[in-house]
This record gives structure tokens, C-alpha cells and sequence, in this order.
């Protein structure tokens, strides 16, 4: 089985591996159907989609009538305006066919200009506060990508008491030391007040620069279930941590493998020879 955690502050005993129904992006009714099947099968009860995943919504949507009460169900809104947040989640909630999420997220809040705007005034968190006021969403979390995005988090908690934060975490990508400082500060404040930690990017090789996508991921991913396991297993060595599921389906098994198997972080030696051999590089510099 999967381990659980309780997800920060919710109440919520989420399992460490999440699913990232990214990968339903444009996923046909039967391969989702396929994959609520293995999320039951594996016992996985904590579900992170997003507008502006293509088909995620209305794919997860198609499940929540039967299966609504056994899924933490987290959404996000990339608009960065009080009405445009407003309009763009209630469409997500028509997707979802449900008349409420337990965790609407600001999605990927990095750039000074929309971290501004989303945060002001009129922006997309006075939404989120009025949504779960009104009983649209329980929880409210942030998202992001890239070097920075730690670090702006931070600078988001000292603005709002989010309830989660979300951003990548490999090992290839702690050994920037600035990134690593950043992270390490925001753990700490996570840790500190209660707010859970969600992570992405776990099994990244590195980007695609001129190779074929073979991969639904926009990273290149690891695929041998040696090396995913050891990836997964890097990351849920980190007590606490959740680990979002990677944005393929074909990839899903393995990272649930990875993940029910768990019983150890890989040591540093161990990740070294596996960024050798594998020629991994980091996806965000």
C-alpha cells in the first residue's frame, strides 16, 4: 500500500503519491476510465487537475458522480482577476460535475507582474477567498514552476495563509544551490504552520532540447522502473513531501510501483551513479 499523510493543515490523510491528472490531457474516455480503475486499485484518494489541462477536467468530471466522496478533488485557475478566476472555476466545477473542490489553487503564481495582480486587489485570491467562503472549495493553495518559484512562494505566505504550495523537486534540480536554499526555507515554513507540500518533476531526465517526445511529460521522464523507483524513492524520502504522478498515463503504473515499494532514500552515491549513467540534467536553470 501507499503510504498517507496528513495533508497540512486539512484534516486530509492524502496519499504520498497523488495523482497529476495532467496526464488525462488528452486522454480518450476509455483510457481514463482505465485509469480511475488502477487509482481505486492502488488506493489512491487525492486527485490535482486544472483548467487548463485539456480534457483532465472533463475526464475526472466523468468519475466524481460514483466517486466524488473518495477523493481529496484539487483544481486550478491560471486567470489572475477576480472575474476571470471566477468565471474560469465555475466552468471547472461544470466539468467536474461537482458544486465543490477541496483545494483550488492559483496556478503557477511565479511572474512579478501576475503574482501582482493575482494577489492585489480585484485579483484571483479575493475569488478564492469569496469561493471558500461560500463553500466552493475548502482549501486554498499556489502552484509553480521554474528557479524561482520557492522563493516567491515565500513571498506568497507572507501575503496569504495558503494551504498548500506546490513546486519541483529532484535531486538533480536540489543540487542548484540556490534553488536548494529556497526550497529549505519554504520546507521549513511549511513545516512550521502546517502547510502541506506538494511536489512535480520527480522523475525528470532532463529537457527535451531537439529529442522526439516519446512522452506525454514536457520534460523528458525516466521510464525503466529501475530508475523510476529510485527517483520516487529520493522524493518520498523527504518526510512529508507529496508526490504528484507524472503527466502520462503509460508512466502511471511504474511511479504507483515505485511508490507502494518504498521503504528507503536512495543515498547520494546512489542518485550520482544514477545521473551518470543516465546523462540527467536539470530541466530549470
Amino acid at each position: 500500500m501507499i503510504p498517507t499523510h496528513l495533508f497540512g493543515n486539512t484534516g486530509h490523510e492524502s496519499t504520498r503519491t497523488i495523482f497529476g491528472a495532467a496526464a488525462l490531457w488528452g486522454a480518450s474516455e476509455e483510457d481514463g476510465a482505465r485509469a480511475l480503475d488502477l487509482l481505486i486499485e492502488r488506493g489512491i484518494n487525492h486527485i490535482d487537475t486544472a483548467a487548463s489541462y485539456g480534457r483532465s477536467e472533463r475526464r475526472v468530471g466523468a468519475w466524481m458522480q460514483e466517486h466524488r466522496e473518495r477523493f481529496f478533488l484539487a483544481t486550478k485557475t491560471n486567470e489572475r482577476t477576480y472575474e476571470t478566476a471566477k468565471a474560469q472555476f465555475e466552468h471547472s466545477l461544470e466539468r467536474l460535475q461537482t458544486d465543490h473542490v477541496d483545494l483550488l489553487q492559483l496556478h503557477n503564481l511565479v511572474d512579478e507582474a501576475e503574482w501582482g495582480t493575482a494577489l492585489g486587489a480585484g485579483g484571483a485570491l479575493e475569488f478564492a477567498i469569496e469561493a471558500r467562503d461560500r463553500g466552493m472549495t475548502r482549501f486554498i493553495g499556489v502552484t509553480g514552476h521554474g528557479v524561482t518559484v520557492a522563493a516567491m512562494h515565500l513571498r506568497s505566505l507572507e501575503r496569504f495563509p495558503f494551504d498548500s504550495v506546490l513546486l519541483p523537486y529532484n535531486y538533480v534540480m536540489m543540487q542548484n544551490a540556490g534553488y536548494a536554499s529556497d526550497f529549505e526555507r519554504l520546507s521549513k515554513v511549511c513545516v512550521d504552520r502546517g502547510i502541506a507540500m506538494q511536489t512535480i518533476k520527480g522523475i525528470t531526465l532532463g529537457p527535451w532540447n531537439e529529442k522526439e517526445h516519446t512522452h506525454g511529460t514536457w520534460y523528458e521522464p525516466l521510464t525503466d522502473q529501475a530508475d523510476i523507483d529510485r527517483a520516487v524513492h529520493w522524493v518520498l524520502g523527504r518526510a512529508g513531501v507529496f508526490l504528484n504522478t507524472s503527466g502520462d498515463l503509460t508512466l502511471l503504473p511504474k511511479v504507483l510501483d515505485a511508490a507502494e515499494r518504498f521503504a528507503a532514500r536512495p543515498s547520494d552515491a546512489e542518485m550520482g551513479v544514477l545521473v551518470r549513467e543516465r546523462g540527467m540534467s536539470p530541466l530549470f536553470v
